[in-house]
């Protein structure tokens, strides 16, 4: 049923002028009172793509404020660290063996993507299995201008791992606030290189590998990215889909994707990027997942 789907898509679309950038802004795809698209047919129902007006604006910005940091191998040191957490995490959670957990098998993926070596994945994977107990928790905030945080941790001091992270929000402009997880939805997330496709490519490419949203986004060194965003247990499917559709697959895995976003202007923004950085710092701490939006 894609195809009626994307002849939907493309009646509602306005058409392109030759001076349109390579990602237009998609908001006139939208019908005014929803961020639905979907068919008007009653039998059979036909697939919904679902396109929020806040993830595929554009380029967000808060790409790549957040992702400056300082000395480029200080920076990579710690992500090589938050990968090995993330994999002690995976390993805990589903066993060593990535053919039988497919959680690790995407952290995995991810690390090789940042060219983590080889050597240091296997010996990440090893350590897992020996590691000692370790308490896993998730901490919900609120941080400069209402936008909502939350940290993964991986601790075996909970009491010491809590007292640090009230201190890292109440120093930067944050606090400790119960419900800000509502606000997010864990999702397959796959993520392609995004350079050379329009965005109505970039459509169809979602209703034929069967994702259920398309965000445009930028990484550090500000190449376009997109991402499709699907239900967990479609990942892999749509992961598949996306490569026989000749799509190059740069990672893989499962996210916190926000329900809602929270626009911050430049002054907001800056106080988030060192409040983040700061909990990023912190050992125990594994992933900060955010709702920012950077304004336009």
């Amino acid at each position: 049923m894609a195809a009626p789907v994307l002849l939907l898509l493309r009646a509602l679309r306005p058409p392109l002028s030759a001076a349109s950038s390579r990602f237009p802004s998609l908001e006139p795809v939208l019908p005014p009172s929803s961020c639905v698209v979907s068919s008007g047919w009653r039998t059979p129902p036909a697939r919904t793509l679902q396109l929020c007006p806040a993830l595929c604006a554009g380029h967000n910005k808060w790409s790549k404020v957040k992702h400056v940091k300082g000395p480029k191998d200080e920076a990579r040191g710690r992500m090589f660290m938050k990968f090995g957490m993330m994999i002690r995490i995976a390993v805990k959670e589903g066993g060593s063996n990535p053919e039988l957990n497919l959680n690790l098998a995407h952290i995995l993926e991810q690390c090789r993507s940042k060219n983590m070596p080889k050597a240091s994945i296997d010996a990440a994977v090893k350590s897992a299995e020996k590691a000692k107990p370790a308490s896993q928790h998730m901490f919900e905030a609120r941080g400069p201008g209402g936008c909502l945080l939350l940290v993964e941790v991986l601790t075996d001091n909970n009491s010491r791992t809590h007292q640090e992270i009230k201190r890292l929000l109440n120093k930067n402009g944050g606090m400790l606030s119960d419900g800000a997880r509502h606000n997010f939805q864990r999702r397959g997330v796959v993520v392609v290189p995004g350079r050379n496709i329009t965005t109505e490519r970039a459509l169809e490419l979602a209703i034929e590998a069967g994702a259920e949203d398309v965000q445009e986004t930028e990484d550090e060194e500000e190449k376009p990215l997109l991402q499709f965003l699907c239900d967990v247990a479609d990942l892999n499917k749509v992961r598949a889909l996306l490569k026989d559709l000749g799509m190059e697959v740069l990672s893989s895995g499962l996210e916190f994707v926000p329900r809602t976003h929270a626009p911050l202007d430049e002054d907001h923004l800056d106080a988030a990027s060192i409040l983040i950085e700061a909990l990023n710092d912190c050992p125990d701490v594994v992933r900060v997942w955010d709702n920012i939006q950077a304004h336009s």
